[in-house]
């Protein structure tokens, strides 16, 4: 019996005891006649949390530990005993026996798995069964312990309503707890890399070619300089992209606001907005198809000898119509609530209708168009397709926009996806370079807020 039915069974047993706590207030009431101080309803609710809450943190511990104990299980069988004593072939004959005994395959390849596919077959169902019960005994428990708690002056609303704070603050917690179990890995990961490689190279150096195939125990630290990587992403995704996407977006935003006629906005807006969901590969494609072969032979039409087919260019331009929308959106939001009146005072003061967007609603909207931008900025910078598609994987330090480049993302990607041994400096740079990535997206995200925190304060 999998998760999910000891998920669907500990809802079926809540429904029962918020039915059963529902009617028992009920006949509270009609027996005594006396106002009950929390609604039938609420008695229901406090039972059924009783019975759920307990039972899903159960069954949440119950997945990890399970199939370890079915496997102890196995091993502690008479026929473990044939097992060899390579650990990666044992696992290789367990695996295989284990998959057989769940039904996900039905064919054995290697014939000592066989002897192992009923041992498993009865663990699963012993523990199948030992799962069940426990849930059944445990909703059984806390449902009987709470129906009995029930009287007609119990507060069954505001026990309630604390346990919903309670679920509603730890979901706002997991964003939280998330990031930092991200940043520890990535410091954690990070403080091996700078074991191995001094961080004043990683930093500062101008030379990007690690080789996994290299000693690990004796890396040239002069393969590992990530300047080339930071420029590239840097000129790609904040200048180009931006150079892009900041004025169309705000010019956009400011047309639909303040000059279309609503049947026009009602047809240009979501079209602008459907950019945004437009899958990344696509733009990839299209880069690397159309707009780097058109930029190649604009190059060469005016002289250039030998353009590459890849370059930043390329890649920074279509990037930049990608994050259009989230400059748009966020603009066109902001200077749609500023309130009329300040718009309205400057045009009776005499102004013109360009000197009040730029006088008055821009600033106004400022707090809003800023987020949007930084926004869009981290979005640029954490890119990857487009880079691949159209600027090529080559680390270069260059200010020319159509030589072929390389960002962050990238390396990232390259250097997790090979076979590579996670304790060789080649992979682990990976996470310094995610970690330098975090630091500046994090720091991005301090300006925005400290932008908008100064100009709302003088504009509210």
């Amino acid at each position: 019996m999998s998760l999910t039915i000891l998920f669907l069974l500990a809802l079926g047993l809540g429904l029962a005891g918020w039915l059963a706590a529902r009617a028992r207030a009920w006949s509270f009431r009609k027996s005594s006649g006396e106002r009950l101080a929390s609604l039938p309803s609420y008695h229901g609710w406090y039972v059924a949390l009783w019975v759920v809450l307990p039972v899903i943190v159960f069954i949440s511990i119950w997945g990890f530990i399970a199939p370890n104990l079915i496997t102890q299980s196995v091993l502690a069988s008479p026929v473990a005993a044939s097992l060899p004593d390579f650990d990666f072939q044992r696992q290789t004959i367990l695996n295989e026996a284990r998959a057989v005994a769940e039904g996900s395959t039905q064919v054995v390849f290697n014939e000592q798995a066989r002897a192992f596919v009923e041992p498993f077959r009865e663990a699963i169902s012993r523990y199948r069964i030992i799962g069940v019960v426990i849930t059944i005994t445990i909703g059984l428990l806390g449902g009987i312990w709470s129906f009995l708690r029930l009287r007609p002056d119990f507060t069954a609303r505001n026990r309630v309503e604390r346990a919903v704070m309670a679920i509603l603050l730890l979901a706002s917690l997991v964003a939280t707890l998330t990031t930092l179990g991200i940043l520890a890995s990535l410091v954690f990961e990070t403080v091996r890399f700078f074991g191995m490689v001094s961080p004043m190279d990683f930093l500062f150096g101008t030379f990007w070619a690690p080789d996994p195939m290299a000693n690990p125990d004796n890396p040239d630290p002069t393969r590992y300089g990530a300047i080339p990587l930071f420029w590239g992403t840097i000129f790609i995704g904040a200048i180009i992209a931006m150079i892009v996407a900041i004025p169309l977006g705000l010019m956009s935003a400011i047309y639909l606001t303040q000059y279309a006629h609503p049947k026009m906005r009602a047809w240009i807006k979501p079209a602008l907005e459907i950019l945004a969901g437009v899958p990344t590969v696509v733009y990839g494609y299209f880069a690397a198809l159309t707009v780097a072969p058109f930029i190649r032979d604009i190059a060469l039409a005016v002289g250039l000898s030998n353009p590459s087919s890849e370059s930043a260019l390329a890649a920074g331009l279509v990037m930049g119509v990608m994050i259009i929308p989230f400059v748009s959106s966020m603009a066109d939001d902001s200077i749609a609530a500023v309130p009329h009146a300040m718009s309205d005072g400057s045009l009776a003061m005499g102004a013109t209708t360009s000197e009040t967007i730029r006088r008055v609603l821009i600033p106004s909207a400022l707090p809003g168009i800023v987020a949007g931008i930084m926004l869009a900025i981290s979005r640029a910078i954490g890119e990857t397709m487009i880079v691949v598609m159209a600027a090529s994987t080559a680390a270069n330090l260059s200010a020319n926009p159509l030589d072929s480049m390389t960002t962050v993302t990238v390396q990232i990607v390259a250097m997790l996806t090979g076979e590579g041994s996670f304790d060789h400096p080649a992979t682990l740079s990976a996470f310094a370079l995610g970690f330098v990535l975090f630091l500046v997206t994090l720091g991005l995200n301090f300006v925005a807020l400290r932008v908008v925190k100064r100009f709302r304060e003088a504009y509210e």
